[in-house]
């Protein structure tokens, strides 16, 4: 029964923390979706949250939710701005989306630590310096 459904799989459609440097001041991070198909993704909503430990300590923040009507071809959508105090965390991404009558979802997890100097780079979807869901 359950093996008779049929989950399509999502493909290039990726989730990026980005980074915006501001001279003399913090950066500013943001969350961000890429669109890299040729046509573009309908009633996309992304659920997101972050969760684990900080010093023994049992760690959650608010589940949040956020509508992206249409993400066009060949771009990209800003989700949410993102804390770097929350960079220790599991930080959650589910994102569904419609091509056509299909629905498409994935989940994402930037593990903890993973958005670090480290693991920055170029982005040319963006134009921006981050760290890009693989």
């Amino acid at each position: 029964m359950i093996r008779d459904i049929e989950i399509p799989e999502v493909k290039n459609v990726t989730l990026a923390v980005a980074r915006k440097q501001k001279p003399g001041e913090s950066d500013e991070w943001s969350v961000y979706l890429i669109n890299s198909n040729s046509f573009p993704i309908e009633n996309t909503l992304v659920a997101s949250k972050g969760y684990g430990l900080k010093d023994g300590e049992e760690q959650r923040t608010s589940v949040l939710r956020h509508f992206l009507e249409t993400v066009p071809a060949l771009s990209s959508a800003l989700v949410e701005p993102i804390d770097p105090a929350v960079f220790h965390l599991n930080n959650e991404y589910w994102v569904s989306y419609y091509i056509g009558s299909t629905i498409y979802d994935k989940r994402f997890v930037f593990v903890p630590d993973s958005i670090c100097d480290e693991n920055i780079r170029f982005i040319k979807e963006l134009n921006m310096e981050g760290v890009l869901h693989s």
